[in-house]
């Protein structure tokens, strides 16, 4: 059974690119070209596909939306973000969102056409640029945030840097990804965030930190 692949862009002579270049491999079926988030989830209704290509910059509906509200609709459809180099306002939000991973806009079709079935079979897709900038994001902790959980729960440098990555939706994939750890590692980590903080599970987690964070 083929891969049915989604591609939503507003730039037309970019989506009619990309469903050139998937329908060059037998695995792949491109159902639906949609030119914005809107027109994408009307689309949806009538077919339903493994994975979706999403720009993130689009008229109506961004990416980021986009990618929420498939999500929320649809939870087994995997989304990979097209993204430009200096779109890093956007990262974690989708990522938060539900995103699978990104594609820059700049990708081979041999890369293209990997990232689509990779991702079609659960991983995540990140390339070195875009995991160095979620990297430096989930680095970009306020020394308040840092000194409050130190005192609160007694988290090491570590901890702290993935309890702020808890905190701020990430799941266990994407923080072992963003910070080079294997799963494992990254989830000795969280069970021991938890313990610490006191929280049976992900969610009583951030419940707990909300409240020493005000948030």
């Amino acid at each position: 059974m083929k891969i049915k692949v989604m591609i939503v862009d507003d730039q037309v002579i970019l989506s009619e690119g990309i469903k050139t270049v998937l329908a060059t491999d037998e695995e792949l079926d491109v159902i639906a070209v949609a030119s914005d988030g809107v027109e994408a989830l009307e689309k949806m209704e009538k077919e339903v596909p493994d994975v979706v290509l999403l720009d993130i910059r689009m008229p109506n509906m961004n990416g980021v939306v986009t990618t929420g509200e498939i999500k929320k609709r649809y939870p087994g459809v995997k989304v990979i973000m097209l993204t430009t180099f200096d779109d890093s306002d956007y990262i974690l939000s989708a990522i938060a969102g539900g995103a699978s991973g990104y594609l820059l806009k700049d990708i081979s079709a041999d890369s293209l056409i990997s990232a689509v079935k990779n991702a079609y079979a659960g991983d995540t897709i990140l390339p070195a640029k875009i995991a160095k900038k979620i990297t430096d994001a989930a680095k970009m902790v306020t020394s308040d945030r840092e000194i409050r959980l130190k005192k609160e729960y007694n988290l090491s440098d570590r901890e702290v840097e993935i309890a702020i990555m808890i905190y701020e939706g990430f799941n266990n994939r994407q923080i072992a990804s963003a910070l080079n750890l294997s799963e494992g590692t990254a989830r000795n980590y969280i069970s021991a965030i938890y313990l610490k903080v006191g929280g049976e599970n992900r969610s009583d987690a951030i419940v707990k930190m909300k409240k020493t964070l005000g948030g």
